[in-house]
Order: structure tokens, then sequence, then C-alpha cells
């Protein structure tokens, strides 16, 4: 797979984990306007990563390897990733 298509299905797969640990926290502190606010941003930055990945690969992204409920437990954590330096 192309470098920049893998960047970019790691960094929707960062922003949808993101956005369900901020829905949990906002689960128990409904009145938190940081978290809220957060959440909007990071729901607003998914949507733009998911229309970029469907405009360059032609296709709506979707996380096939998820087969069963728990694959999910499989896949590396959004922090497990390499940083990949700047130049």
């Amino acid at each position: 797979m192309r470098e920049r298509q893998t960047q970019l299905k790691r960094r929707i797969d960062a922003l949808s984990f993101s956005i369900w640990e901020l829905h949990l926290f906002l689960d128990s502190h409904p009145y938190n306007q940081d978290a809220a606010k957060k959440y909007r941003e990071y729901k607003d930055k998914l949507k733009e990563a998911k229309e970029e990945y469907e405009r360059l690969y032609g296709t709506a992204y979707e996380n096939s390897e998820e087969t069963c409920r728990w694959q999910w437990i499989n896949s590396p954590w959004p922090w497990q990733f390499e940083e990949e330096e700047d130049c």
C-alpha cells in the first residue's frame, strides 16, 4: 500500500479512536465544554480526512480488518505507530 494512503488510514483510525474516547468521557462529564469542543473539532477533522481519502483513492474509507466484534484488539493502538519526522 502506498505510504500516503497508509498515513491517511492511520490518521482516520486515530481520530475515530479519539472521538470514541471523548464520547465516553462526555457520558460521565456532560458539562465539560473543553471536551465537547475537542469532540466537535475531531469530528470535523475526521470528516475531512475521510473525504480526502475518498477523493484520492476513489472509495470510502472502511476498516476492512474489523471482521468480528473483538478484532480491533489485535490492531496497533494509535499511539503505537511510529512518529514520522518532519524535515
